[in-house]
């Protein structure tokens, strides 16, 4: 019934596992691979017709994480997976980036790549099982793929690279100090396609070689894949790739000198405006027939292209009229909003972010329900683009995969600087506004958000800056690298390569490639030429604010830290919240505890933590020997009076220890209510608390000269 078809080979410490013709044999394409126990299906469709007048490649690709394969319910009130979760968003575009570039130019089919994970074993990450069972799915389909590609997860140890680090390896990356890079690299076997990182203040030359270790990994995989499309792959799919030339030849002719004259434009609405004119000239020129072919749109953007790039490969200055290393003007601002607790707007060029920080409690933590556990996130970055920084009218709805992706990128940058929740015991929230865009809006966010913590008073271990670079390369090997490109540059170039990091090194590094790879010599050259570009972006960053300012914003919550034996929490919980709630009601502060007995104490207010400070230690704390306490007589007896004299702790003054003479009655000196010095002299067998009045004077609190004769 079944023509299973499987490929395994032995990948580091585990066994990756490829199996094809069990599963989902409806679909073009279904692989199901497996790194030790984590299994993906990955399934391919694709429309057989190309839609009339279908201008761009309508690839989507899905990821999805399935509870049940790590043995849970999802939680929340439906227990149903639901809208994609973050991690689910970041990976579909991390399996999406390196294989759009490698369909056939001009194939503008719809295509669907679903990814389900089926089995996690809490070791390997599902999320590079993923793209390589994609890339083999797409393999087999007989989709126009010039793959496949593999990918590799890199670690840094030591000194020493890690092939597929384990997920608690990577998890608490911030909280280990010897592991210092999460690095995926995906690519063909020739070239490198895609790099995704966040990594601690690594140099260009350790990421460089990262980046190799990670290619030379992946080459296995690749030869795996193709192994297993020997014997399973469908027919290749009957596709011809169009011929425009034609068309090309009557565009250029048609306005040639006109989409020059826009581009020579520096101005970038000035350029916008210049390039839709042009187009409309170059349409008023051409006949029925070429206005309604499909590929007039693809003759355009080579003209456009061919313009821009040309003008750069042969020496010539880039769109805006700057050298290929330089970037553009900069104007770092703080502390423009008041009533924020930080805030930063940070313009390069024509792209501008506004960068807020908010301060917060552990309230105010990211809870995070995801297959290898439940945890807690104490920083936060929002990305927002609106139409409006681009100069256009558009939909407003909810976040998208674009500034997930952004967003996610610029935390992976900052996070690396953030001091440890030990000695900054805050919740930090940053939101990036991009108010204007033209190129890296991501990297403006990464340089705007160190400046905004740091006006904030977030005590940044250094700042962080970032910065994007580009890539001509032409046929005959000849290419330029770009430093900070604008939007233009991006849609028409070969790479987006973006850098961020300290003066000491990389925290964060990603790369696009729209081109079947490059080579090491260019990867270099973009290293070292980014670093020229973050160090000079890093000495304007300077010029607004250079560290954490020192005091809070006057609106900004303060919190103390204190901890507590683990065996006294109970005891500041108490019996259904009761004593927790008391404290939070007297003091007026917010009162956070944890399982370690690591107590967070936060309001406005100094007086308030003081407060709750003040009953949370006389729970917890014990009583000292030999010393003086002020009390109250909680209850007279007939032998002596119990005193109330450390928190909720009493004690008894004998009858014997209340003056240094022989009394009748305790009664006869004391009454309850009153307030008295005591002095702790011990506890009895028993463990009770043995306490003395007779020693201490009641006027000062001091402690009495004795005479020894007296007892």
């Amino acid at each position: 019934m079944f023509d299973v078809k499987t490929k395994s080979m032995q990948w580091g410490e585990e066994t990756l596992t490829l199996e094809t013709g069990k599963v989902a044999r409806q679909a073009d394409g279904s692989v199901i691979a497996t790194l030790g126990e984590t299994s993906v299906m990955a399934n391919v469709t694709f429309a057989k017709e190309e839609k009339p007048g279908q201008g761009f490649f309508p690839l989507t690709v899905h990821y999805q994480e399935k509870y049940y394969a790590a043995g849970k319910i999802p939680g929340g009130f439906f227990k149903r997976e639901a809208r994609p979760t973050e991690k689910e968003t970041l990976t579909a575009r991390l399996i999406d980036r390196p294989m759009r570039p490698l369909f056939v130019p001009g194939f503008k089919h719809e295509v669907l790549v679903m990814c389900t994970v089926l089995s996690h074993d809490l070791v390997n990450d599902p999320d590079i099982v993923a793209l390589i069972a994609a890339s083999a799915a797409l393999t087999i389909s007989g989709v126009p793929f010039m793959g496949p590609v593999g990918a590799a997860r890199v670690g840094f140890e030591d000194g020493e690279y890690i092939l597929n680090p384990t997920i608690d390896d990577m998890t608490q990356l911030r909280n280990n100090p010897e592991q210092r890079l999460d690095l995926i690299v995906a690519g063909t076997r020739d070239a490198v396609m895609m790099v995704e990182s966040e990594a601690y203040e690594l140099s260009e030359a350790e990421m460089l070689g990262a980046v190799k270790f990670g290619h030379e990994a992946l080459k296995p995989v690749v030869d795996l894949i193709i192994a297993l499309a020997e014997e399973s792959a469908k027919d290749p799919f009957d596709y011809t790739p169009p011929d425009y030339s034609d068309l090309y030849a009557a565009v250029k002719a048609a306005g040639e000198t006109e989409m020059r004259a826009a581009f020579a434009l520096t101005d970038k609405q000035e350029r916008t405006a210049a390039i839709s004119a042009a187009r409309e000239t170059i349409r008023g020129k051409l006949t029925e027939e070429q206005l309604e072919d499909g590929n007039l749109g693809s003759a355009f953007k080579k003209l456009e292209s061919s313009i821009l790039r040309g003008d750069i490969i042969s020496g010539g200055a880039r769109i805006d009229g700057r050298a290929r290393d330089q970037v553009r003007p900069i104007v770092s601002e703080v502390g423009i909003l008041p009533r924020t607790h930080g805030s930063a707007l940070f313009t390069r060029g024509e792209t501008q972010g506004l960068v807020v920080t908010t301060l917060g409690t552990g309230d105010d933590e990211q809870f995070i329900d995801a297959l290898h556990g439940n945890f807690k996130s104490n920083f936060l970055l929002h990305y927002n683009f609106p139409p409006y920084s681009v100069g256009e009218v558009g939909r407003v709805s909810g976040p998208g995969r674009r500034e997930i992706g952004h967003g996610k990128l610029a935390w992976r940058a900052l996070q690396a600087v953030l001091p440890a929740s030990t000695d900054f015991p805050y919740t930090i929230r940053l939101v990036s506004e991009i108010t204007e865009s033209n190129g890296s809006s991501s990297m403006a966010s990464v340089c705007g958000g160190s400046l905004s913590m740091m006006d904030a008073g977030v005590p940044l271990k250094a700042p962080v800056a970032g910065v994007a670079m580009g890539l001509i390369l032409e046929d005959d090997g000849q290419f330029a690298v770009l430093t900070d490109i604008l939007g233009d540059e991006d849609h028409l170039g070969d790479m987006d390569f973006k850098v961020a990091g300290t003066e000491n090194g990389i925290t964060s590094l990603q790369m696009d490639i729209k081109v079947a790879g490059i080579t090491p010599e260019i990867m270099e050259q973009a290293l070292s030429q980014a670093k020229d570009g973050r160090l000079h972006i890093l000495g304007e960053m300077n010029k607004a604010l250079s560290s954490g300012r020192q005091e809070f914003s006057a609106h900004a919550p303060r919190i103390e830290t204190m901890t507590v034996p683990t065996d006294k929490i109970r005891e500041v919980i108490g019996s259904g919240g009761k004593v927790i709630r008391e404290i939070v009601e007297v003091s007026g502060a917010k009162v956070d505890i944890n399982d370690d007995g690591v107590i967070k104490i936060a309001s406005a207010n100094a007086d308030s933590i003081q407060k709750a400070y003040d009953m949370i230690y006389s729970i917890v704390a014990e009583p000292e020997e030999g010393k003086v306490y002020k009390g109250k007589v909680v209850k007279i007896v007939d032998f002596g009076a119990f005193v109330n004299f450390f928190g909720k702790r009493d004690g008894l003054v004998h009858v014997s220890q209340i003056e240094n003479r022989r009394l009748n009655h305790p009664s006869d000196v004391l009454k309850e209510g009153q307030e008295v010095w005591v002095k702790l002299l011990g506890f009895d067998d028993r463990g009770k608390v043995r306490l003395s009045m007779k020693v201490v004077d009641q006027e000062t609190g001091e402690e009495a000269k004795r005479d020894e004769t007296a007892e």
